[in-house]
């Protein structure tokens, strides 16, 4: 089981709740909330966490707006995803 977390900062104001507010497609292992609101997202291991960041990729392309908040979430996302420690080391 992988767990990728992608942390509310100065780069990223997505949250566990701006996630479903989206309506943004869940991985197949679904997502939760840390306590802080984090979001968390659940993989059976790295090749699932890339198809799903590929999905993303592809969902973000067919957005009219690349400005909206939408997009700046699936954007965040997919870099949570690929800068992933354990993602990069399975792509090497």
């Amino acid at each position: 089981m992988l767990n990728i977390t992608v942390s509310q900062n100065d780069d990223t104001n997505l949250s566990f709740s701006a996630f479903e507010q989206y309506q943004l497609p869940a991985p197949p292992n679904g997502a939760d909330a840390e306590i802080n609101n984090d979001l968390i997202l659940k993989f059976e291991d790295e090749e699932e966490a890339i198809i799903y960041a590929a999905q993303l990729e592809n969902l973000s392309n067919e957005l009219d707006d690349k400005n909206t908040p939408q997009y700046v979430a699936i954007s965040n996302i997919i870099m949570a995803i690929r800068n992933d420690e354990f993602v990069q080391s399975y792509t090497r």
